[in-house]
């Protein structure tokens, strides 16, 4: 029986590995790595987080992305937006060297089981586990909205399902969103020749500002310091203390974590969008049916206006939604014993543990107990260190399940594969 199972091997689930394979634990990591990175976000992209922001997290410190882009000889400095796909490459990069070895295969079933968990593979192997953590990123949770749900994935797809717009080249293309995957899209689209308009909620579009110098005088980092989430006080408090973000009134959290950091997108891409894109804030989707060469999208304006248009494709850039139900890898019981906030995200301890014990969760879904910082890498940091502590805690201390307590986290099972150095 291992010490950890580890289900994921995006930023959250290998900077979790590094952290339990350096304290010992006697773990398994599976996973395609990076794979969303990889699979569902077309070439041409750019991380909206700054380099030094943007690094997976190993105790040493040693694989950071500043290494990584050094020895390709890749710039990484403050300003100056990373592509996707170096960044994905950075991601095996990590794995390869501050990670054992990731076993590739989908977990498609986690239960509950004698001493803790048992994990099944997609291929039918069965694994048992004291603890699990769940690093699943963001895909379980794709949210299109209901006007749109239903109709055939040739009609509407969501933003995240393409890694290559190249076949809506030449096609006539509505991307529905306000935030930078809308907005870098359609300018991705436009670029390659697509006739492509943007329909957002909001009555005008929101753009983040050029980042301020990293050196400046300092009476200006005292009024507006640097974060991981950008400048500013309310930044750098949900960057650097979301320990702290977890004590506030539960309201509270739930409050920022839904709108704190909204629709916005980068500096660098606004001129793109601006200057070839069709823009309509201001309306919402009320309805949508199919239509010879397309759908047609009933549209409601916040003046009170109606109108419709047609369109070959609509793509819903829409976000995401980290629900307690959606996590369907967890069996019906599983998942029917942990307890939820009022907007459906897990309830957490303070060291990322579900209220069934030895069930530790990761990533966007622990927004609403953590805050806005576990929406983007930067949380990877805090959250691989404070769960793995709290992992070896619950080995120590807290049977799972009727397994046998054992003294510290040495005693092994087994022996993970080596760390790469």
């Amino acid at each position: 029986m291992y010490d950890l199972l580890v289900v994921g091997a995006g930023p959250y689930g290998l900077s979790i590995a590094s952290h339990a394979a350096a304290a010992g634990l006697n773990l398994r990591v599976f996973g395609r790595p990076m794979a969303s990175w990889r699979d569902h976000m077309p070439g041409g992209m750019f991380l909206k987080s700054e380099p030094w922001a943007s690094n997976l997290s190993d105790p040493g410190g040693r694989w950071g992305l500043d290494a990584y882009c050094a020895e390709q000889g890749l710039t990484a400095r403050h300003a100056h937006p990373i592509p996707v796909e170096a960044f994905a490459s950075y991601g095996l990069w990590f794995a390869r060297n501050a990670v054992p070895e990731v076993d590739e295969r989908t977990i498609t079933r986690v239960s509950s089981g004698p001493g803790g968990f048992t994990a099944v593979t997609e291929d039918g192997q069965a694994l048992h586990a004291r603890t699990v953590a769940l690093a699943v990123g963001v895909m379980p949770f794709i949210e299109v909205p209901p006007a749109l749900r239903g109709l055939h994935p040739t009609l509407v797809t969501h933003s995240s399902h393409h890694s290559d717009l190249g076949h809506f080249q030449g096609k006539d293309v509505t991307v529905i969103g306000g935030g930078q995957a809308a907005l870098e899209t359609a300018a991705l689209l436009a670029e390659q020749g697509t006739r492509v308009r943007v329909l957002a909620r909001a009555e005008r579009l929101r753009w983040n500002d050029v980042p301020p110098p990293w050196e400046r005088p300092w009476w200006r980092s005292v009024r507006s310091p640097h974060s991981g989430l950008g400048p500013g006080w309310r930044n750098w408090f949900y960057a650097e203390r979301p320990a702290l973000f977890r004590r506030l009134p539960q309201a509270s959290r739930s409050r920022i974590a839904a709108t704190a950091l909204g629709p916005a997108g980068a500096w660098w891409v606004r001129d793109r969008v601006e200057r070839a894109v069709d823009l309509l804030p201001g309306q919402e989707v009320t309805a949508a049916a199919a239509v010879p060469g397309g759908l047609r999208l009933d549209l409601a304006g916040r003046d009170g206006s109606r109108r419709s248009l047609e369109t070959e494709h609509v793509i819903a850039a829409t976000g995401f939604k980290a629900h307690r139900d959606r996590l369907s890898l967890l069996s019906a019981e599983l998942r029917g014993t942990l307890a939820a906030l009022p907007d459906g995200s897990p309830v957490l301890g303070r060291s990322f543990e579900s209220s069934h014990p030895g069930l530790f969760l990761a990533g966007l879904v622990t927004a609403s107990g953590f805050g806005p910082a576990m929406r983007f890498v930067y949380g990877a940091t805090f959250t691989a260190s404070t769960l793995v502590q709290g992992v070896r805690r619950r080995l120590r201390s807290a049977p799972v399940r009727g397994a046998v307590s054992v003294p510290g986290t040495g005693s092994r099972s087994g022996s993970p594969s080596p760390v790469r150095s």
